[in-house]
């Protein structure tokens, strides 16, 4: 048994997306949150820019005695992933990446969207992955334009929200994607937005928080890295931003 916290990282507040499902599911297991939030948004930053913050960050949660870190972050675990596993053998990685495999599998229509930032759909494992499906479905990728800034601001409930996300998601329904896969984790705090533009078509919208779950277990068993039963769990909240941010990191973890 090992009592030590589980690092989960990304640029900002979207990994709380992912976090919430590990806090809800995992309730023995104590958690550590960092939130970049200084240098976010990664989306448009240049790969060894992402490599070097990312690599600060897992330092960080290293420091804080992790046993495991979820790269919560699409674009950090595009860029990064690899390298992490090889600079640290000794700390088991989970990475993200869109869950394409259960859309195109599910997909009737042969058309599913991918929306994600410009790098991680431009990034090698996103492309290895949508190869294996090609000749199953078409994958028509989007990007978020303003997505995650709405995000960091709170501003998910807006109608500005509400305006920008119908400009991306309305193009894809129309042409007959039945699977919107969010290939962001800051995204799934806009499902209620995308949810309203595709009213009552049959149009199923995923993420990947569940199946980081699964992975997160796996490797908590593999590596006899379970917290006790009776283990109370902590819960920190750290960020290269200021206080506020903090702040703001807790408030939309439990909200």
């Amino acid at each position: 048994m090992n009592n030590n916290p589980i690092g989960v990282f990304d640029s900002g507040m979207g990994g709380l997306s992912v976090w919430q499902t590990l806090q809800q599911t995992l309730h023995n297991e104590s958690l550590v949150y960092l939130g970049d939030g200084l240098r976010c948004p990664y989306g448009d930053r240049s790969a060894e820019e992402i490599f070097r913050f990312t690599v600060e960050a897992v330092e960080r949660l290293r420091e804080e005695g992790c046993k495991l870190i979820v790269i919560a972050c699409n674009t950090a675990t595009a860029v990064a992933i690899e390298r992490l596993r090889a600079a640290y053998p000794d700390t088991p990685f989970v990475g993200l990446e869109p869950a394409v495999k259960p859309a195109a599998e599910a997909s009737q229509t042969g058309k599913i969207a991918v929306l994600a930032t410009r790098k991680a759909l431009e990034g090698e494992l996103f492309l290895r992955t949508s190869s294996k499906f090609a000749n199953r479905v078409l994958i028509i990728k989007a990007v978020g334009e303003g997505f995650v800034e709405l995000v960091e601001q709170d501003m998910e409930h807006s109608d500005e929200a509400l305006y920008r996300v119908k400009s991306v998601i309305e193009p894809l329904v129309e042409q007959g994607v039945d699977y919107i896969v969010l290939g962001c984790t800051h995204y799934p705090f806009l499902r209620d937005a995308i949810e309203q533009v595709v009213g009552d078509r049959p149009v199923q919208i995923v993420d990947s928080a569940s199946a980081i779950e699964r992975r997160v277990e796996y490797l908590l068993d593999m590596h006899h890295l379970r917290a006790d039963d009776d283990n109370v769990p902590q819960y920190r909240f750290l960020s290269f931003a200021d206080d506020d941010y903090i702040a703001s990191l807790r408030k939309k973890a439990f909200g």
